[in-house]
């Protein structure tokens, strides 16, 4: 138990055994009923030993899943892209080299547009071709930043001739002003929630730093090697006093709590359960582990969905995804890539010359 003495509450998530477990629970469970508190105590720390199961199999699976997805799905993602790339190329070349309509270059940009956006991030292509990639997209973006400043701007002067016109304004010029006004109310808005969840995460953490002080200054009052005359109890003390300084360093309120309960059943065999306020203080120290492990298993999963559907699924199960789902994730998108790519590939073959790219847009299809 004296190693779990030390345990950083970050560090809970792997480091609490399934005995120290059962310890706490021995201990919040004595002859006598238990109160609502120590019972949703008893639940916090079962699901606790839920969740480390469930992270152990996570991580267990987390290679597995790597190397099969390597393996089925990397290299038709890598000949999609390819394809792709080669779409992208093809209609650049052809918007610099071709006269089109106006409707045609409104959908021939679109695409263009989207290609680009789509490949920005690709790890499937040589340096040569995300330069090429890079390059387009930075157009259109530039072209889209530039039409986004004229529009803010012939709304910036219709708003000032609303204000300065001292005739009855116009209905457009009013309903221009009605629009920025309520994009403005909406902002407040938004800074002022984000502004509130700043407060209470700030609140949260003072509460934690103030249990973790708390806890820590009566261990220091209940040892005090300096008022010891015995100088084997003394140098006991002196090594207690020492990890409780460790602890306090690290802000480990769940080593602090198992020394402050150490004491006093040294001082008083007799005791067997813990009080009102321990019960508080291991409710926050074990609530802060149930909240990391969750954050470790969350984030863990995340890694290994990518397909959106799946996130909707994951999203509707609250979480509760199987690793099985995800074996199926990949054999789904597999298969739907290699169709996509016959797709891409018949495409391209079309709009390689230009009579091809000009009857996918006169019929839609591009």
């Amino acid at each position: 138990m004296a190693n779990a003495e030390r345990i950083n509450i970050d560090k809970i998530s792997l480091g609490l055994s399934a005995a120290m477990l059962f310890d706490l629970k021995t201990m919040i469970q004595p002859f006598t009923a238990l109160s609502p508190q120590q019972k949703k105590l008893d639940r916090l720390i079962d699901k606790i030993e839920q969740q480390k199961l469930e992270l152990k199999q996570w991580q267990q699976a987390e290679e597995d899943l790597q190397q099969y997805t390597h393996k089925t799905f990397m290299p038709v993602y890598h000949e999609l892209h390819g394809v792709l790339f080669e779409q992208l190329e093809q209609l650049w070349k052809h918007l610099q080299e071709t006269d089109f309509t106006k409707a045609e270059l409104v959908v021939l940009d679109e695409k263009i547009q989207y290609l680009a956006d789509y490949l920005q991030d690709s790890q499937a292509m040589s340096a040569q071709e995300a330069n090429k990639v890079n390059e387009i997209f930075t157009y259109y973006q530039q072209r889209a930043e530039h039409a986004q400043f004229r529009k803010s701007q012939k709304k910036t002067n219709e708003l000032e001739r609303f204000f300065k016109n001292e005739n009855v304004p116009d209905p457009a010029d009013a309903e221009g002003f009605e629009e920025w006004a309520s994009d403005h109310f909406q902002q407040i808005r938004k800074q002022a929630k984000l502004k509130r969840q700043q407060e209470k995460q700030g609140q949260a953490a003072a509460m934690a730093e103030q249990s973790v002080r708390s806890v820590y200054l009566k261990i220091a009052a209940a040892i005090h090697p300096d008022r010891e005359a015995n100088d084997v109890k003394k140098i006991k003390k002196t090594e207690l006093l020492q990890r409780a300084n460790e602890a306090y360093a690290e802000q480990d309120l769940f080593a602090l709590l198992k020394m402050q309960l150490q004491i006093e059943q040294d001082r008083d065999p007799s005791q067997k359960s813990l009080s009102a306020e321990q019960v508080k203080l291991y409710q926050l120290a074990l609530d802060a582990q149930s909240q990391k492990l969750q954050e470790q298993i969350d984030a863990l999963i995340n890694r290994l969905v990518w397909s959106s559907k799946t996130r909707i699924a994951v999203k509707k199960a609250k979480g509760k995804v199987q690793i099985a789902d995800l074996y199926k994730q990949i054999d789904e998108d597999t298969s739907a890539i290699k169709q996509q790519i016959k797709v891409e590939k018949e495409r391209l073959m079309y709009i390689k010359k230009v009579s091809g790219l000009e009857m996918f847009l006169r019929h839609g299809m591009l």
